[in-house]
C-alpha cells in the first residue's frame, strides 16, 4: 500500500515544522547555557521535554512507513534533509554544552567536598577524657545520575 502525495506532503511538512521548533528550543537552550543563564530554561523543560517526545513518535512513523517518505514532492525530502542536518547541528552543540555545564558542577562539588574532608582533619581515637570520640557522622555525596 502506498501513500498519496497530498498525505505523504501533510506528514513530511509536518515533521519539518517539528524539527524547526525543536532545533530552535535546542539554539535557544544552547545560549542560555552559554551564556551562564541555565535557570531560566527549568519554566519551559517540560514544553521542550513534550516537542521532543512528539519528534520522536512522528520521525518514528515517518521511519516505519517508507512509502510515505517516497510519495512526498522532492522539494519537501530536499527540505527535510536540510532541516534534519540543522538540527543535528544544534543538537550537537547543545550536547557538549550541557556536558560542560555538567563536568563543571562535578568540579565544584568534589572541591567542596575535599575542602571539608581537610577541614574535619583526622580523627583521633581517644577523647581527653580516655574514650574513643565519635566519627563526624556528616556527610557528602555527588550523585552522578543528577
Amino acid at each position: 500500500m502506498s501513500a498519496d502525495p497530498q498525505t505523504a506532503g501533510f506528514h513530511v511538512r509536518r515533521l519539518i515544522d517539528l524539527t524547526r521548533r525543536l532545533t530552535g528550543r535546542l539554539e535557544t537552550e544552547t545560549a542560555a547555557f552559554r551564556e551562564h543563564r541555565a535557570r531560566e530554561l527549568v519554566a519551559e523543560q517540560a514544553e521542550t521535554q513534550e516537542l521532543a517526545n512528539v519528534y520522536r513518535r512522528e520521525s518514528a512513523q515517518l521511519k516505519a512507513r517508507p512509502d510515505v517518505l517516497k510519495a512526498a514532492t522532492p522539494a519537501d525530502r530536499q527540505e527535510l534533509i536540510q532541516v534534519t542536518r540543522l538540527f543535528e547541528q544544534a543538537l550537537s552543540a547543545h550536547a557538549r554544552v550541557v556536558e560542560a555545564a555538567r563536568t563543571v558542577s562535578e568540579g565544584l562539588v568534589r572541591t567542596i567536598a575535599a575542602e571539608v574532608a581537610a577541614q574535619r582533619g583526622s580523627p583521633s581515637a581517644y577523647g581527653a577524657a580516655g574514650r574513643a570520640t565519635p566519627p563526624d557522622a556528616r556527610a557528602v555525596a555527588l550523585n552522578r545520575t543528577a
